[in-house]
């Protein structure tokens, strides 16, 4: 049995903000959907709303990202501090046997 110590907050921070900013691009044809469905009503404010919504959507990436790389660094920050206290994830580790590429190219 091994137990987690730490974790360096910056690298889960970085890892947190690219995941979930590439997560976040599921979303923009969504929204991107919508605002040009909204444009096209007719209405003035709508135009605008729509013009809006079609902003967002290019930025959610970045937004999500960054919330996330802020997070992630929280997180990881009060990990290290409640495993100094009371002890890290404790995790069973199992070596594993290289297998031969040969034959496969």
């Amino acid at each position: 049995m091994q137990q987690i110590k730490s974790v360096d907050v910056m690298s889960v921070a970085k890892v947190f903000g690219i995941l979930y900013g590439g997560l976040a691009l599921i979303f923009i044809p969504f929204f991107l959907l919508a605002g040009m469905g909204t444009m096209f009503t007719g209405q003035k404010e709508a135009a605008l709303g729509g013009v809006a919504i079609m902003i967002f959507a290019i930025f959610i990436p970045v937004i999500y990202g960054a919330m996330a790389f802020v997070m992630g660094a929280f997180v990881a920050w009060i990990y290290n501090v409640i495993a100094k206290r009371f002890g890290g994830i404790k995790i069973e580790l199992q070596p594993v046997t290289p297998t031969s590429n040969i034959g496969l190219i």
